[in-house]
């Protein structure tokens, strides 16, 4: 077996078994370089050593593509922000491997990990390494740990400082030799191909949010992905987007990078099939009416091509209206009773076909159905509130 026929059969495995991080490590770009002892990643590429690859088991080659993947996740470069290369890499490769650890993932003998870095952010990391290296002034750069095979350029582009003095001309050096090969690649394709990969891993991370099932330690590698607070109809937005298959294939791929190496997948427009079912009810005041049906209006005005159920129902199902692009939002609402959420549900049921998504939006008091349905729903209410299936999502600052 070759091993490029080794990775796409570890590349596989990876998708079954962790299907999160095999997306992400589908991406990542191939260089045999018989230079490379076993294996780097910077984020972009999988840069590895092709007879070792081809002699190693599969779970180790199963483990490089998903330390390239969390690498590709970690924005390796983009956070150095003027740290030393070598200990910014050693401090970043502790994280993933210790993030891999605590997901079961088999650990080759060679790759360093240190359990008491077990649980930090690479920022605290480097921190630590550096102290250590500043208290033993007998340990130069040379000598800083590197968990996995670091590029050859790093090594022979080394400062004669070490990285507790930080000085310009350290700087300066680190930067240039940390900066990954692009090979034929121009810096405007680079920043187009990272900026699609961006919006693709923002989208595989939602999805996987939702369902639960997020690698541990997730929130070490990316905090970023957690700390970032959008606007509640920006969440909302980004749900339904997926549901628009306004989503990613690689059949067919993306054409534009195709001639590069590069198999990034294509992003297809289709047509918007959702339920909306608005609740009507007494306990439903005017302001908050007009908030939900502002935004039914909103997502009609956002795609070009959609097909959008719209039911208002309290205790019953009043009205029921599909609209198609170019029709314009208008409506009798009618209710002012109570709130039963069942017969919403089963009036799609009898009538509606081929659902995928559901957004009830509603006060949330009311008797929900005993059975889950089996497609998607959001619940989209003023105060979060417990539901027993579906996705709350809280209305904020209406």
């Amino acid at each position: 077996m070759t091993a490029t026929e080794k990775l796409e059969t570890a590349k596989a495995k990876l998708m079954l078994e962790h299907p999160y991080i095999g997306s992400i490590a589908a991406m990542l770009r191939y260089d045999d370089n018989p230079d490379t002892l076993t294996f780097h990643s910077d984020g972009v590429h999988l840069h590895f050593n092709g007879e070792y690859i081809e002699q190693a088991p599969l779970d180790e080659v199963e483990f490089a593509l998903a330390n390239g993947a969390m690498h590709a996740l970690l924005r390796h470069q983009e956070r150095m922000e003027g740290r030393v290369g070598r200990l910014w890499q050693a401090a970043t490769d502790l994280t993933v491997n210790s993030m891999l650890v605590k997901n079961g993932y088999t650990l080759p003998a060679y790759v360093y990990y240190d359990e008491r870095f077990d649980g930090m952010y690479a920022e605290e990391i480097y921190d630590m390494l550096q102290e250590e290296m500043t208290y033993n002034d007998t340990l130069d750069e040379a000598e800083a740990p590197t968990p996995d095979d670091a590029p050859p350029q790093e090594d022979s582009q080394k400062t004669e400082n070490t990285p507790s003095q930080g000085n310009e001309s350290s700087r300066n050096s680190t930067s240039e030799s940390d900066t990954p090969p692009i090979e034929q690649l121009q810096a405007e394709e680079i920043a187009a191909l990272e900026e699609e990969l961006a919006e693709y891993f923002e989208q595989l991370f939602a999805k996987y949010k939702r369902q639960d099932a997020l690698p541990k330690g997730m929130e070490l590698v990316v905090p970023h992905l957690f700390s970032h607070t959008i606007d509640w109809r920006e969440s909302l937005y980004r749900y339904i987007a997926e549901f628009a298959k306004s989503t990613y294939s690689f059949m067919p791929p993306n054409m534009k990078y195709l001639y590069r190496g590069i198999a990034l997948p294509s992003l297809s427009s289709d047509l918007l099939r959702i339920v909306i079912a608005v609740d009507t009810s007494g306990s439903v005041g005017e302001t908050l009416l007009s908030v939900f049906l502002g935004e039914v209006e909103s997502i009609m005005q956002s795609y070009g091509n959609y097909e959008i159920d719209l039911i208002s129902a309290d205790t019953k199902v009043h009205d029921h209206t599909t609209y198609l692009p170019g029709e314009r939002l208008a409506y009798t609402l009618k209710g002012g009773g109570g709130t039963d959420f069942r017969p919403v549900f089963a009036y799609i049921d009898r009538h509606i076909d081929y659902l995928t998504l559901l957004l009830y939006f509603t006060d949330g008091m009311g008797t929900f159905p005993d059975v889950e349905p089996t497609y998607d729903v959001m619940w989209v209410m003023p105060e979060a509130k417990e539901v027993p299936f579906g996705e709350v999502l809280q209305i904020q600052g209406q």
